[in-house]
């Protein structure tokens, strides 16, 4: 299959969108300049880990094409973009759109991905320098439907986009679909336990029973940043991710070297939880910091103890959110369990671009219909939610 380099709508006669087969072939500060500070999953150096790793490549199924909008040499606009061979480790799940396009006589695949690889992050895809125009972000979006049809695939899907992408993407002639994600908000808490206060007696009971069971068990959590993420710390981390990623799933996404080069280039980045029982680590939580949120990322345990994921992954990320003043934790993709420890229901966005005028048609239908339904069911996990009355207005 030929990857051409795609020409965007122009403004004057500057503007030129191209793709580009891999982050490292961009400029670091260029490519971060249109992130921003506070997107450690859109950064140059974590794309660059996930492709230098070999996590993300063409053996995997996740060849990079990045699209950026350059003016004069100058990056005004990119998106992180990839051809892929399926549909993995991309959690909005377009399989059954794929079989039925086969089953009709249709080829899915090869598709193109605007996402960061194995991360159900919500955060901005149409990346702009600041001071871009709109007229930028609409020449960008342009450009992922030009590439798309140059390249001949059947469909385009940017996932876990924002609000005001998802609009500029229909502009352009994307479909729109709505998930959810479960995060939760501090409301300036000064403590765990004045956290605990705004729940239900019955809820904040069942929270305190979990966490003093995790100590019944003789288990300690530490959290490690910076320089105490050594070569061994990920020595000890990555079997705990490959047997609870070989447990539930049966394929680990990521190598061995993505942790070891992200403790290498992002460790002030990095929050990792770990479980201690005596002096042997047990398990541990990969967290990300942006800038005013902390991100759960990836969970590992090889033997089973009792709620000592809730504590890991949820209340430790609570606790670390309330000492350090920020606005939020996103535990990652699905779990509505998580509803019960305080995480609200949100809605998530992604676009959708479909070659065939026919299955475009079914899909638009079927999205209409889901969209409906997944207000419905937003509204209906409010109700879940375990905060008293009075907090649960607030949380409105």
């Amino acid at each position: 299959m030929n990857l051409p380099e795609p020409t965007g709508a122009a403004i004057g006669d500057t503007l030129a969108v191209k793709l580009v087969q891999g982050i490292e072939e961009l400029d670091a500060a260029g490519w971060d300049a249109c992130v921003g500070p506070d997107q450690p999953f859109l950064s140059h150096a974590f794309l660059a880990t996930l492709e230098a790793s070999g996590s993300a490549c063409r053996d995997t199924g996740w060849l990079p094409l990045h699209a950026v909008v350059e003016s004069g040499g100058r990056l005004l606009g990119c998106a992180p973009m990839y051809l892929k061979s399926h549909s993995y480790g991309e959690y909005v799940f377009d399989w059954g759109w794929a079989n039925a396009y086969e089953r009709a006589g249709g080829r899915y695949y090869p598709k193109l991905q605007v996402a960061v690889p194995f991360t159900p992050v919500p955060g901005p895809r149409l990346l702009l320098r600041p001071g871009a125009g709109p007229e930028i972000r609409a020449a960008l979006a342009r450009g992922l439907v030009g590439a798309a049809e140059q390249i001949g695939v059947s469909s385009l899907h940017v996932t876990f986009c924002q609000r005001p992408e998802w609009d500029a993407l229909a502009a352009a002639g994307l479909l729109r679909r709505q998930g959810v994600q479960y995060h939760w908000h501090n409301r300036g808490y000064r403590s765990f336990d004045d956290f605990l206060a705004t729940l239900k007696s019955s809820k904040r009971k069942t929270i305190r029973k979990e966490r003093a069971r995790v100590a019944e068990q003789g288990l300690t959590l530490e959290t490690l940043t910076g320089a105490a993420l050594t070569p061994a710390i990920w020595d000890v981390f990555y079997p705990f991710y490959r047997a609870t990623v070989d447990k539930r799933w049966g394929s680990a996404y990521l190598r061995k070297r993505f942790f070891q080069r992200l403790g290498e280039t992002m460790a002030d980045r990095v929050v990792l939880i770990m479980a201690r029982q005596g002096q042997r680590y047990v398990g541990g939580a990969l967290n990300l910091l942006g800038g005013d949120t902390l991100y759960g990322r990836v969970w590992g345990c090889r033997q089973a103890f009792e709620f000592l994921h809730f504590e890991a992954c949820y209340y430790q990320a609570i606790e670390f959110a309330i000492a350090h003043g920020l606005a939020r934790v996103e535990a990652g993709a699905q779990g509505p369990h998580k509803l019960q420890r305080g995480y609200e229901p949100v809605p998530t966005y992604s676009a959708h671009w479909i070659r065939d005028p026919g299955f475009r048609d079914a899909v638009e239908r079927f999205l209409a219909q889901e969209r409906r339904e997944m207000a419905f069911e937003l509204e209906q996990l409010r109700e879940l939610l375990p905060y008293r009355q009075e907090q649960e207005s607030v949380a409105r």
